[in-house]
């Protein structure tokens, strides 16, 4: 399974095939609709994903997969704590 920064599960995405996404870590946080925030703030921290961070999951994480998970507790979220407890 590849994660991008955020948590998303690249190999699962509508968009690996839809707009050819590479994931976030290929196109360096530069996807087909713009520029990554997420992805833009783990790599000026050098992590290479948000389950890294001291703030996790810090608001803008939270906020940016509300739509999906109202309550902040959504899949992308527990993919970068599994992530981070596979690494320790």
């Amino acid at each position: 399974m590849r994660i991008s920064s955020c948590g998303i599960d690249c190999d699962a995405c509508k968009f690996i095939t839809e707009q050819n996404c590479p994931g976030c870590h290929n196109h360096k946080g530069n996807p087909f609709w713009g520029t990554c925030d997420l992805f833009a703030c783990a790599a000026g921290k050098n992590l290479l994903h948000c389950g890294k961070c001291g703030d996790f999951p810090c608001e803008k994480l939270v906020d940016a997969h509300k739509s999906e998970n109202p309550d902040g507790k959504g899949i992308e979220i527990e993919n970068l704590k599994t992530l981070s407890s596979a690494a320790t």
